[in-house]
């Protein structure tokens, strides 16, 4: 590869918008690292691949991009859904442009998700307001844990100067405030930092994937779906592990609540590049995915899914999702949701960092 074709792809690859060619059997010939990213693949499981490998059939119509081939017409359009065969749906901004490549004609289609924008500004919202309820727990917390220390003292004291019969109540003084402390210190979350240490980071997907299967036995389809390509990753096993997990048997419980037919829960992960997370840009991240097929999450609790307390379950504390974001923004990741009924998508976003680089 002469020095202008090193330096054109390395321009096609800094670009945020997808490129990829298709030769005249509409079978992928190139794409750069937002291509890549659109199908969420390396390009050899692309490369020569035709386009219908990857897209439901109503998405692909092969006869008018043959048209366009054949006449030599181009086209866009605006706000096109891309359904993927694995349920993924992706709204964007479609160009699809005739060239010659290696002197054979060829399409080129210029992907543009126009929902990122709108994702980016949403997550930023509500990043501020969990860190901002973050805080208002933690004052509450301070001001419930102390009068309960207090509480909790004088009943003791109390229980010494009663007789037994009059001691059950001060004994139910005390483990009414053991039990709302308790309460208060999952309110809170963990709060230990996190043990980073090298690994793959499937040693902990695969724990949690033993877990689940355990209980859910064969009324649940969980499924592996791994990119063994994956960097190794820095990180602490035990919290990547107790958030995934937590996300999981959200999963489960909702997936068991709707009666759902042939349930399944599919574990991906895969990487993706130039991806900002709380304002930083990394190069590389790796993706970890807990997909369902319940019946999706309500609307009315879209917005505040990651807020303490928040749940649609009966006596669920709504704790599991806010403290699996607490662990994830340990690792300076994020956690990202797709979900409709028929398919939910839980998102873990954690960054890829060199080994000879230090973390912070």
């Amino acid at each position: 590869m002469c020095e202008a074709d090193i330096e054109l792809t390395a321009l096609l690859d800094s670009l945020h918008t997808a490129i990829v060619v298709v030769n005249e059997s509409l079978h992928i010939q190139y794409a750069n690292h937002a291509g890549l990213a659109l199908f969420e693949t390396g390009f050899k499981q692309l490369c020569d691949h035709p386009l219908t490998d990857f897209f439901r059939p109503e998405t692909i119509n092969a006869s008018r991009l043959k048209a366009a081939l054949r006449k030599g017409e181009d086209f866009t359009e605006n706000e096109v859904t891309l359904l993927f065969k694995e349920q993924r749906m992706v709204l964007a901004d479609l160009t699809v442009t005739n060239m010659r490549l290696k002197d054979e004609p060829m399409l080129m289609f210029e992907v543009k998700k126009v929902d990122k924008q709108k994702r980016i500004s949403r997550e930023n919202q509500q990043n501020a307001q969990h860190f901002a309820a973050r805080e208002l727990i933690r004052g509450l917390a301070h001001e419930i844990k102390n009068p309960l220390g207090g509480i909790r003292g004088a009943a003791q004291l109390l229980e010494k100067e009663l007789s037994p019969q009059q001691a059950e109540f001060t004994q139910l003084i005390v483990e009414q405030s053991d039990r709302l402390r308790a309460l208060v210190d999952r309110l809170l979350g963990p709060n230990s930092l996190p043990t980073m240490q090298w690994c793959n980071i499937h040693e902990a997907i695969e724990k949690v994937r033993t877990l689940i299967s355990a209980e859910v036995g064969n009324k649940i389809q969980v499924i592996r779906d791994y990119d063994p390509s994956i960097p190794m990753v820095c990180v602490d096993t035990d919290m990547i592990q107790q958030a995934v997990l937590n996300i999981a048997r959200n999963s489960i419980q909702a997936i068991k609540q709707a009666n759902i037919n042939h349930p399944k829960i599919r574990l991906v992960t895969r990487v993706d590049r130039q991806v900002t997370i709380h304002g930083e840009r990394y190069p590389l991240v790796a993706k970890v995915k807990v997909i369902d097929n319940g019946p999706g999450i309500p609307l009315d609790i879209r917005d505040t899914l990651f807020y303490p307390m928040v749940t649609t379950k009966e006596n669920g504390s709504g704790l599991g999702l806010s403290i699996a974001q607490t662990l994830v923004n340990h690792h300076s990741g994020k956690i990202d949701v797709e979900s409709r009924p028929g398919f939910t998508a839980f998102v873990l976003y954690l960054p890829i960092k060199k080994q000879e680089q230090p973390y912070e």
